[in-house]
């Protein structure tokens, strides 16, 4: 598990490397009332709960499947919340960058959940063992 929880971690970071230069090439090209100076930031929050919820499912595959499939449902829940709670309450104090925050939150969740998605099934069978 300890080499899994590795490769991920290395893989995690290279696919951030990359989107972070994606996102930084986008920035010279999209003019800057369209994008929200939350970015850094927002990544920062995306790679944080990607690792703790990787970890926290890596502990939970030690046992059956029933309990990973449970933690999984239940981390991908509280993440969601917790997603709709920072957004409603950044936009309840900066009304002006809505749109922009907004969309960049979107496009990291997309992209870090499809990430994580990919990672787990991925390796499920080693994961599952």
């Amino acid at each position: 598990m300890k080499s899994f929880y590795n490769q991920f971690l290395k893989n995690l970071l290279i696919f951030s490397a990359i989107l972070g230069f994606i996102i930084w090439g986008f920035s010279y090209i999209i003019p800057h009332k369209y994008l929200s100076p939350t970015i850094p930031f927002q990544f920062i929050l995306f790679i944080a709960l990607t690792i703790i919820a990787c970890y926290i499912l890596i502990k939970a595959s030690r046992e059956r499947f029933s309990k990973f499939l449970n933690a999984y449902l239940l981390i991908t829940t509280v993440k969601l919340l917790f997603f709709l709670v920072v957004i409603i309450l950044y936009l309840f104090q900066n009304r002006s960058d809505a749109a922009p925050f907004t969309i960049s939150f979107f496009v990291l969740y997309l992209c870090f959940s499809t990430f994580e998605v990919v990672s787990l099934v991925g390796n499920s069978k080693k994961l599952l063992r």
